[in-house]
């Protein structure tokens, strides 16, 4: 039986890529609209694009902030994608200061204007750019733990995340020679700043682990 993954659904982000994703991946796939649809599930996916002040609000508009943390706190893997992962630190700085959900400690600051040569550096990002582990284990848990670093992922992002805690940064990547994090974890928490489901054979391998963790098969 094919375990359940659950999609927050909140109005912002690429809900059919992810979703066809994960069903490609062994996931059985469910959309969140209201605290009430997270009672039963094996796993979370908040994807997300947009500002961080309208996600996080539109998250509060409908209880659903709380009910990611409950699921959380309960130890349901939880995984953020883009916008999505910005959203699990303390606070982001896009369209003021706004509070995110507190699983992650640190912020969500905008990307550097100018490169380490002092050019001047195009933002957003888009495009596809290196993964390179941050911690001395290497990709060591999953979902990440099968990717090779320098494997290319696709980003879309003006604002990066910056974790308080070393322990909790997972991975980076390099824009404009500045280390930018890519994916962060903490415990059943894990977060990347890049689009998986828009990152060929890398992406899907990401979030095979990911369903993995839920209690799916391994693909043939």
């Amino acid at each position: 039986m094919r375990p359940v993954v659950t999609i927050i659904d909140y109005g912002r982000g690429n809900l059919l890529s992810v979703r066809r994703a994960l069903e490609h991946c062994g996931a059985q796939t469910l959309f969140a609209h209201s605290p009430r649809d997270l009672q039963k599930t094996a796993a979370l996916v908040l994807p997300g694009v947009g500002s961080f002040a309208d996600g996080m609000a539109r998250l509060r508009e409908s209880g659903l902030d709380e009910a990611i943390r409950q699921k959380a706190s309960e130890g349901v893997p939880l995984l953020g994608i883009c916008l999505g992962m910005q959203m699990l630190f303390d606070t982001g700085y896009e369209d003021g200061e706004t509070a995110g959900l507190g699983l992650i400690p640190g912020t969500v600051e905008p990307l550097p204007r100018l490169d380490t040569d002092g050019a001047p550096l195009r933002v957003p990002h888009v495009g596809w750019s290196g993964l390179y582990p941050s911690r001395t284990a290497g990709f060591a848990a999953l979902p990440l733990a099968d990717v090779q670093p320098g494997e290319e992922v696709y980003f879309v992002h003006s604002f990066a995340a910056h974790p308080s805690r070393e322990a909790d940064r997972l991975a980076y990547t390099l824009y404009g020679g500045h280390t930018v994090c890519a994916a962060v974890q903490r415990a059943n928490v894990t977060g990347v700043q890049f689009h998986p489901e828009k990152s060929a054979k890398t992406g899907l391998g990401i979030l095979q682990a990911f369903v993995r963790l839920a209690g799916a098969p391994a693909l043939e």
